[in-house]
Formats: C-alpha cells, sequence, structure tokens
C-alpha cells in the first residue's frame, strides 16, 4: 500500500490524462498541397512556403507580400507585435484556396519557437476569416470550429431533448425542494459550459466547470461518509415519475440511435486515432512507446491497455496507415459504450434488484455527455466501464484488484481508487493483499508489450512526464497566467488535498456498501479532476455513472444476494 501511495501522489501531482489535443475529422489532416512551383518548401504541417514573396503562386492570385500586409494592418496582430518587439512573420500557403500567416516571438537560439498570432486569409477576394492569438494559436480546439468534437450531437435538436429526458423521470413533483433535483441540476449544467466552449468562449466556460465538479465532491463525500439511516432510505422506493417499461423501451431505442448516430454523423479525434495505432503497433510487435507517427505523435500518452482493447477493432477493420474514416475506432467507441452501458445496469441490479440497474443505464444513454465521448469516438467509456466492473467485483478482492489494474492502465486516473479498493469493505491485512495480488498481476502481464520494446522510463516520459510538462487553457490553473506565483502554490494545495483524500478515504469510518464506494470513488476522481492543468468535458464519464449510483443507490429494497 506505501508503494502505490507514492505512486499515487506522482499521478495526480504530475497533471490529468492526455485528452485530444487537437480535434479533427476524420481524414482532415492538412495534406501537403502541391502549389505548382517546384521549389517551394513544404513543413511537416502541410504548409507550403512560397519560394518568392514578391511573385503570385501558380494558380494564385495573391503574393506572399500583400498578404503579409493585410496580416500586418489587423489590430490583434498589431498589439501582439506591440508585446513581442522583433517578432517575426512568416507567410504560406495552406490548402487550395487559403493563405496562413504565422507571428513567432524572439526566443533564445535552441529554445522552441512560440507562435503568439495566427491569420488566415482567403486567397480569391483577400478576405481575412480568421484570427488568433494567445492560447488560441496552438490550441485549436479552443477556437469554437463546429463540430469539431462530436460533430451532430451538438446540435440543440440532439443535445437538448436527451438533457431533458436524461431528467425527467427523476423529477417529483410532490417535493419540488428535493435536494436530488439540484443533483440533476448541477450535472445538467455541464452543458452550459460546453456551450460556451463551443462558442470559443474559453474565459467563460472555464471558471463554469469548478463550482460543479466541487459541488459534486461535497456530494460524494456526504453520501459516502454518511452511514446513519441507510437502512432506512433502503425500505424506501426509488421514486420514478415514469413507468419502468418506459424507460426499458428508451434505453432500447437509445442505444440503436446511438449506434446509428455514431456510424453515420461522427468523428475521430486524435484519441481514437491513437487508439488504433497503439493496436496496430501492438499487434506487430512494435514499440509503443516514442514512434507514433508525425500527424499524432502524441498519442502515445495512454496507458497499454487501452492500445491492447483496440486491437480486435483494428484486426476486424484494418488501419490504413492514415487518419481517414477509421472504422476500428468507431467500432470500438461503440464497443465501449455498450459496454458500459451494460455494466451501469449489472452493477445496479446487484446493488438494488432491476429497477435501479435499469435507472443507471437509462441515464447513461441519455446523459448527453456519454454521447459526446462515442460521437467523438474517444475512449473515455473504456475508463468508466472497467471501474464500473471493478465495482461490480467488489466482493471478491483479488478480481476487483485486477479490474483496478486494468482501468488504471487506460488513462492512469483510477489509479487514485486503489487504496479505497484494497481496504473495502474493511481494512483488513488478508483483503488488502489479495487485492494488491491481483492488481500486481494483471499490471504485470499489462507491461509486457511494453517492456518488450521500451523501458520504464520511456513509458513514464511519454505518458506521465509528458503529461506534467504540457501547459493548457482548459483549467483555471492553464487559464490564467501560470507564472503567477499564487496560482500555483493553490494548485498544488488542491492536489495534495486530493492525494490526501484518496488516502484517508480508505481508512476513515465510511459507508461499507456498493453505494458507498461508488461515491467515494466519484469523490476521489472529481477532486482529482479539480486540480489538474488539463480538464476537458470527455473526462465527465469517468465519474458519472457513480455518481448516478450513488444518488439513486439509496433507495429502493436490496436486491437478493
Amino acid at each position: 500500500m506505501a508503494g502505490c501511495a507514492v505512486l499515487l501522489a506522482y499521478v495526480l501531482l504530475s497533471g490529468a490524462p492526455a485528452a485530444a489535443q487537437t480535434a479533427t475529422g476524420s481524414g482532415s489532416g492538412t495534406p501537403g498541397l502541391s502549389s505548382g512551383v517546384p521549389s517551394a518548401a513544404v513543413a511537416p504541417s502541410g504548409l507550403v512556403t512560397p519560394p518568392r514573396s514578391d511573385v503570385v503562386p501558380t494558380g494564385r492570385r495573391q503574393t506572399s507580400d500583400r498578404v503579409g500586409r493585410i496580416a500586418d494592418a489587423l489590430p490583434a496582430v498589431r498589439r501582439e507585435r506591440r508585446e513581442h518587439p522583433r517578432s517575426t512573420r512568416e507567410v504560406y500557403l495552406k490548402g487550395p484556396a487559403n493563405w496562413q500567416v504565422s507571428y513567432f516571438a524572439r526566443v533564445p537560439a535552441g529554445e522552441p519557437r512560440e507562435e503568439i498570432a495566427q491569420v488566415l486569409i482567403r486567397d480569391v477576394d483577400s478576405r481575412v476569416l480568421e484570427v488568433w492569438t494567445d492560447y488560441k494559436v496552438a490550441w485549436t480546439m479552443a477556437r469554437g470550429y463546429p463540430g469539431a468534437f462530436g460533430r451532430i450531437v451538438n446540435a440543440p435538436w440532439v443535445w437538448i431533448p436527451l438533457a431533458l429526458l436524461f431528467v425527467l423521470p427523476f423529477i417529483d413533483p410532490r417535493r419540488p425542494l428535493r435536494v436530488l433535483h439540484l443533483d440533476l441540476l448541477v450535472l445538467s449544467a455541464f452543458s452550459v459550459s460546453l456551450a460556451f466552449f463551443n462558442a470559443s468562449r474559453i474565459d467563460i466556460s472555464v471558471p463554469l466547470v469548478a463550482p460543479l465538479l466541487a459541488y459534486l465532491l461535497g456530494r460524494m463525500l456526504w453520501v459516502g461518509l454518511r452511514g446513519r439511516d441507510a437502512d432506512q432510505q433502503a425500505r424506501q422506493p426509488l421514486a420514478l415519475l415514469v413507468p419502468l417499461r418506459w424507460m426499458v423501451i428508451a434505453v432500447i431505442f437509445l442505444v440503436g440511435f446511438r449506434v446509428a448516430l455514431n456510424v453515420t454523423r461522427s468523428n475521430v479525434i486524435d484519441v481514437g486515432y491513437a487508439g488504433v495505432i497503439g493496436a496496430d503497433r501492438f499487434v506487430d510487435g512494435r514499440q509503443l512507446y516514442g514512434a507514433f507517427p508525425s500527424d499524432n505523435a502524441f498519442g502515445d500518452t495512454y496507458g497499454p491497455v487501452v492500445y491492447a482493447a483496440y486491437v480486435p477493432f483494428e484486426q476486424a477493420m484494418t488501419w490504413s496507415g492514415s487518419w481517414d474514416e477509421l472504422p476500428a475506432a468507431h467500432g470500438a467507441a461503440i464497443a465501449f459504450d455498450l459496454l458500459a452501458c451494460l455494466l451501469c445496469f449489472l452493477v445496479g441490479r446487484r446493488v438494488r434488484g432491476p429497477t435501479l440497474g435499469v435507472a443507471l443505464a437509462y441515464g447513461w444513454v441519455t446523459f448527453p455527455f456519454t454521447l459526446f465521448v462515442s460521437m467523438s469516438n474517444a475512449n473515455d467509456a473504456l475508463v468508466a466501464a472497467l471501474v464500473l466492473a471493478a465495482l461490480w467485483a467488489a466482493a471478491r478482492a483479488p478480481a476487483r484488484g485486477a479490474l483496478l489494474a486494468l482501468a488504471s492502465l487506460t488513462k492512469f486516473a483510477p489509479l487514485a481508487l486503489a487504496p479505497l479498493f484494497a481496504t473495502h469493505p474493511r481494512p483488513r491485512l488478508r483483503t488488502i493483499a489479495w487485492f494488491t495480488l491481483g492488481f500486481a498481476v494483471t499490471a504485470a502481464i499489462a507491461f509486457i508489450p511494453v517492456l518488450a520494446h521500451n523501458n520504464l522510463r520511456d513509458f513514464w516520459d511519454a505518458t506521465i512526464g509528458f503529461q506534467a510538462q504540457r501547459g493548457s487553457p482548459f483549467s483555471p490553473w492553464g487559464l490564467y497566467d501560470p507564472d503567477v506565483s499564487w496560482l500555483d502554490t493553490a494548485q498544488r494545495v488542491v492536489q495534495g488535498a486530493g492525494v490526501l483524500l484518496a488516502l484517508v478515504l480508505a481508512f476513515v469510518p465510511r459507508r461499507r456498501d456498493l453505494v458507498g464506494l461508488a461515491a467515494l470513488s466519484a469523490a476521489i476522481l472529481l477532486a482529482l479532476q479539480l486540480g489538474v492543468s488539463h480538464w476537458f468535458y470527455l473526462y465527465i464519464p469517468w465519474f458519472f455513472p457513480l455518481v448516478m449510483l450513488a444518488l439513486l443507490g439509496r433507495w429502493g429494497e436490496p436486491a437478493r444476494a
């Protein structure tokens, strides 16, 4: 347990598991275009530098000089250049119809260049299409491109009905001030933040998230640590506004709807692409870390279980070697989504019987953010599914240790749950030993393909080391000036509190059933997410089913063993 605690501290203090840094649709990588000028230089990004700035390239109407002067005159560009004296300008051909003008700050020799402004100009009429400064230069996902994540799932006609369906069965008109109503409202309020994110208003979307996470953290601690009156509450049935059979029908219909929507109207972001690349390398016996292709160079930032999970889909729908439609990523995302839904039902049925099982499955298929993950073809539903599987196997210490090891070697955050799961239902030496054995054996097997071609330092540098070093505007810690000393100190305090919470909850008096285990597991994941430098909406499904189990699992007669 001591070694686990040390590793836990490293993970929590290093930063969040990676998410997509650049959202893009299937096959949307910018190809290196041919400008008709033999001596043009093609950058790795696919941008083309014309050989002469005063000559119109073949097939174009503007020169580099003219495009540069247009960009120089923009107020945002002039402001950035005033703040960065002696900055330089470079002009590129981008795609068949546009120009990109990039401005770089002066940096000491040997350091990577810092792009401070970027302008997109249409060739045919010299119209300025986009102007980006500050963090929106490097983080294209902060620009609010329509459908960059999940495509049509962001459409109001999809999102709003799902959001309403999610809360409808759990409303009790006779008790409008019921706390559960507030809980559901808080879960739904993440949609408000996402709306501002989609509008490129990161300055509003980011501050909205922390209070929601903090509220849910408090609620989960209240449920998990308050065992008093649990038996009495369990004798009260779960109140539903609609008949259970209606919810069953809704689950069946929405499962088909989600699959059809994924197949026809979704896109694959770099997270799903990374899974396919890793699976291909896994099967071919090549190194998993440090050798990903340039169009997804940081895709090796996940645990080996992620890449292993994509193997059946990559074998059935072979990868072409490029960022195309990636059917294997679609197949994997659909399978992870269905598995999580099934496990919601199984865990709920184990806790309180089929009514709770159906309610949790219904919550999964109606909560818009689980569809957001599926429609982005990300791997985050796998994290939720494996944590739920560990919860389902909680009665058997070796099994829950093995399943939590698998969950921990996806995106690493579930490693924070190890002390709590090791001491469930009580901190006995025999229980901890069996849990540790199951965890260690499974982790050792999962690392075999890693150590066949890499060492532990390679693994660390590509995963947790990389995540710890990168900045991000998608948390308060990264959005505001990262050089402010008190902000950095505050983040470290929050991260340290998360570490302490994960350790303390393993040994304090707590609710000892699966509802309590789910509540405190959710609390730990929420505390982790509050302290990370990079947070994104794809992480919500990690804790969502645990929160729903903690909120709904308190009612209803216990299922027979």
